[in-house]
């Protein structure tokens, strides 16, 4: 009966230990208010406050990795497209993460969709396709300067789908079936040219020599012949005869 008695300061000393002493991870810090005023950055490890004095906020410095979510977006060549991105940062200055801002990860989001929507309208399609890692780069020095003052450090952002309409994306597909019938077309007259380059060249070293063309007339004629159910018969003239006979 006597220890019922003694249970109110019991547990008036227990909330006091408890206000009194906090434990922080190697990735925390605690921002400390005393009567309301910063009186500085503590942590990781133990932390004594002075109950009903002083408050803390506890602040996580790892990596955030944040979505953005897909935006409506016109390109410069009025290409009207969703485009989704990913975002990471963390608290580089855990003091203007909690003074600066009222909720950074909130404000965070907010900044990156609009920055992804700006950024993106000022490149023509084409361009984004092409210039992804130079859109990223963008993206994040951007955002790093703006959030700067919050105590935020963005480390990277990359920009992860492109949603095209169905229009546009069929409108690609034929521009892409029509560039490889062009170089289909360039790669046959290459060949055209080339081909006749030879025979060119054939034609002048045969001409030369007038053994040669003879020569030629029986291998094409032994290549003929040789063919399997070929009732063809070939009977070699001689070419000097007809040069005789016209002259």
């Amino acid at each position: 009966m006597e220890f019922i008695g003694y249970l109110p300061f019991v547990f008036i000393l227990g909330g006091i230990l408890f206000s009194t002493f906090k434990i922080l991870n190697e990735y925390e810090r605690g921002v400390i208010f005393r009567l309301g005023k910063y009186n500085g950055t503590r942590g990781p490890g133990l932390i004594i406050l002075v109950p009903g004095l002083e408050k803390m906020v506890k602040v996580d410095l790892r990596l955030v990795t944040m979505d953005v979510p897909a935006q409506d977006i016109i390109t410069k060549d009025n290409v009207t497209l969703k485009v989704n991105a990913v975002v990471y940062f963390r608290v580089s200055d855990p003091s203007k993460a909690i003074i600066s801002v009222e909720n950074f990860f909130h404000a965070t989001a907010q900044i990156s969709q609009t920055t992804l929507r700006s950024v993106i309208g000022q490149y023509e399609l084409d361009e984004m396709l092409a210039q992804r890692d130079k859109i990223n780069g963008r993206l994040q020095e951007i955002l790093d300067d703006l959030t700067e003052p919050w105590g935020i450090k963005v480390t990277n952002v990359e920009v992860k789908a492109i949603d095209l309409p169905l229009e546009m994306q069929r409108a690609m597909a034929k521009q892409a079936e029509a560039e490889r019938e062009k170089r289909a077309k360039i790669i046959s007259a290459e060949g055209e040219l080339m081909a006749s380059q030879k025979l060119s060249e054939a034609a002048a070293v045969l001409g030369s020599q007038k053994e040669g063309i003879t020569l030629r007339y029986l291998e094409t004629m032994r290549e003929i012949a040789s063919n399997g159910g070929n009732t063809t018969t070939f009977f070699p003239f001689p070419i000097d005869i007809l040069t005789k006979l016209m002259k």
